[in-house]
């Protein structure tokens, strides 16, 4: 059989024997040294305190690091801080192609989870000028496998929002019946976006939503949004949880209620996003420092006394 005219999935399909001279091996450095886990299989997340569930029943970390932020800070520095996060139970990283230079924080993260892929849920991106054909969107997801040093990403997302919907939406089920991704969904959609999703063939299969969400960001409730996931028991993923500036931090209210609580207003602030169970929040951590603050997250429990002060100090704000 000449292998050269096989689809990929073909190859997937063949078994080990044809998979060892499957061009799929020089996408995935370790893909079948150490074969990848069925995919139905759950998986075990070292002192994770907090889940979310998505739509397939998946157990997804509540808390997890982001790394849009850390091609600000030295490599070695946001490596040792991944680890030290995960250490601490922060079981979920996000992280994109277009982070960094040539997808170098995509490589900083393949790093810090060695030795440890099955206990990490993996969350990478798709850039919308990477989505423009399914070509290109096997070629971005075969770059990031490589840079992640993995053979198969957790969660699988598309960055922004595209015109053609129906090209990606196809293209990410294709990666997913052949492993290479195991769960797919969208980030910065917002309720138009996500209506326009969920009215094509296939948009339904989205497993989550990742966007910025924060006590002083709060627009995706004042637009419906989140009631809108809720009913359709999508959750949401929060990225810049901590605000984009450094007033949230500073609040008084926020000092208040992390002091009764002995902990972080940025362990406060990430808390709040996880609040009702469906959300799972992914604060930027790229030093130690913060990694440990961060974490304290997962075993704060806000009481209504602490959401009614920062319901009053942070609401809704009806959108202009």
């Amino acid at each position: 059989m000449n292998t050269a005219c096989l689809s990929r999935r073909g190859f997937v399909r063949l078994g080990s024997a044809a998979l060892l001279a499957s061009p799929l091996l020089k996408f995935a450095p370790a893909a079948f040294a150490n074969s990848p886990r069925p995919r139905s299989r759950k998986k075990d997340y070292p002192l994770a305190r907090k889940f979310v569930k998505l739509p397939d029943g998946t157990r997804v970390p509540a808390l997890g690091m982001g790394t849009g932020a850390a091609y600000r800070t030295p490599h070695a520095e946001v490596e040792e801080a991944l680890r030290v996060g995960l250490s601490l139970g922060m079981r979920a990283i996000d992280t994109a192609e277009n982070y960094g230079k040539g997808g170098d924080v995509e490589r900083v993260v393949g790093r810090a989870i060695t030795g440890q892929r099955e206990q990490v849920y993996l969350i990478t991106k798709v850039d919308p000028k990477n989505a423009t054909s399914r070509q290109a969107i096997r070629h971005s997801c075969e770059r990031s496998l490589r840079n992640l040093g993995t053979d198969y990403i957790d969660l699988y997302l598309l960055h922004w929002p595209v015109e053609n919907l129906s090209l990606v939406v196809n293209e990410f089920e294709a990666l997913k019946a052949e492993g290479l991704i195991r769960n797919w969904g969208v980030s910065n959609f917002y309720l138009g976006d996500m209506e326009r999703l969920y009215a094509i063939p296939g948009g339904k299969h989205c497993a989550v939503n990742q966007v910025g969400y924060s006590l002083a960001d709060r627009k995706i409730e004042a637009q419906g949004l989140v009631d809108w996931a809720a009913k359709r028991r999508l959750p949401l993923m929060a990225h810049s949880p901590l605000g984009r500036v450094g007033k949230l931090m500073q609040s008084p209210i926020m000092g208040e209620v992390a002091a009764r609580h002995g902990v972080s207003t940025s362990a406060v602030a990430a808390a709040w996003t996880m609040r009702s169970g469906s959300v799972i929040s992914i604060p930027g951590s790229p030093r130690v420092k913060y990694a440990r603050e961060n974490a304290r997250a997962a075993e704060l429990t806000l009481d209504a006394a602490d959401l009614a002060k920062l319901d009053q100090a942070f609401p809704v704000r009806p959108l202009s």
